[in-house]
């Protein structure tokens, strides 16, 4: 059911009656492994029932894992009756693809970042949620860290004032060592995954930006290189951004941080700096205008060598049953897709580019 006034939201129907939501993960890939499935199985009103991957094995051996049911096909699963919501953790050009298959299908569905390849699979997702009345949820899950929660809720004190500029990274290695096809991963296929760093890792902090400030992204400039991978996408990007409420940032991404990760941002505010994911001890720093500072340990930060429970497998299963939109409906997906979208055609053109309306 649509709510008046906004066409891209809408009433959920929920899983309501039910005690627990049958869940199928489609992929078993690293980010199935290592999130989707082990949230879903630590969830008390979730149970996996089934799994999916074309690797036969893949699939085989997380069915035995989790007591579920094993497919090779995904729309062998899509028609059992029994799934109620999917995760979809497959290569970024199938999301779309399969993200409506599910909601036509009736099932609730929880996607992985960046949600489509462009802005007009994204309205199709979008618009197969609101004809189905089914949950469509994007899995940013950098706005559930307790680092970016306690940064956000001082941010909106007031004390610190207006955001003026900022930067915000999210660098590592390289896919290479998290993908579960190692050096040979989709992650470095132009066809399968559109984008390099810039999908894997820019939207993430392109999402955190524009919900740490609640303000959307109007412009942005960005270069693209391949400076490491043997890859046909980019494995660095730099990226300046300006915001509708006139605030300029950059934002970076990286295949090639040796050793660790960084993902850190910085904001610079009318009444002092705030430092959030820079330290190891201390996950939010504040330097006040006054000489005051605070520092305040809120959590570590999610990293592919040291996990975290995400947050996101939990909000998407409380907004099921409450028949409530999730934090991270389509339409904040796509808001943050579109930011990297223009980031891509800023990087082709050498222009700044505006932020599709």
């Amino acid at each position: 059911m649509l709510v008046s006034g906004d066409p891209t939201r809408y009433h959920v129907r929920g899983a309501i009656g039910v005690s627990r939501l049958h869940i199928g993960v489609i992929g078993c890939g690293s980010i199935a492994r290592h999130r989707h499935l082990p949230e879903y199985a630590g969830n008390p009103r979730a149970e996996i029932r089934a799994v999916c991957d074309v690797v036969q094995h893949r699939a085989a051996e997380m069915a035995d894992a989790y007591g579920a049911r094993a497919y090779t096909d995904y729309a062998e699963l899509l028609r059992d009756p029994d799934i109620q919501a999917v995760s979809v953790c497959l290569p970024n050009d199938l999301h779309a693809q399969v993200t409506v298959a599910a909601l036509q299908a009736g099932k609730h569905v929880l996607c992985e970042k960046p949600m489509a390849t462009s802005r007009q699979e994204a309205q199709e997702m979008i618009e197969a949620a609101r004809r189905s009345g089914k949950l469509l949820m994007i899995a940013h899950n950098q706005r559930f860290m307790a680092a970016h929660a306690k940064a956000k809720q001082m941010l909106h004190s007031g004390r610190l004032g207006a955001v003026l500029t900022f930067r915000t990274t999210f660098s590592h290695g390289g896919p290479e060592g998290w993908s579960i096809d190692g050096a040979e991963s989709w992650f470095f296929r132009k066809a399968e995954a559109f984008v390099g760093a810039l999908g894997d890792l820019g939207v993430h902090k392109a999402d955190l930006v524009r919900w740490l400030l609640e303000d959307e992204v109007a412009s942005v400039s960005a270069f693209a290189s391949t400076l490491e991978k043997p890859a046909d996408v980019e494995d660095n990007v730099v990226c300046v951004l300006r915001m509708q409420s006139g605030a300029l940032g950059t934002l970076t991404a990286s295949w090639t941080h040796h050793p660790g990760e960084d993902n850190s941002t910085h904001l610079y505010c009318e009444h002092g700096v705030m430092h959030v994911a820079a330290d190891p001890l201390y996950q939010v720093i504040v330097h006040y205008d006054n000489g005051d500072t605070e520092r305040i340990e809120a959590g570590q930060v999610a990293t592919n060598e040291s996990q975290t429970a995400s947050g996101v497998v939990d909000e998407f299963v409380d907004a099921i049953f409450s028949g409530r939109e999730s934090a991270i409906p389509g339409a904040e997906g796509m808001a943050s897709l579109q930011v990297i979208l223009a980031a891509l055609r800023s990087a082709q053109t050498g222009r700044a580019e505006s932020i599709d309306s």
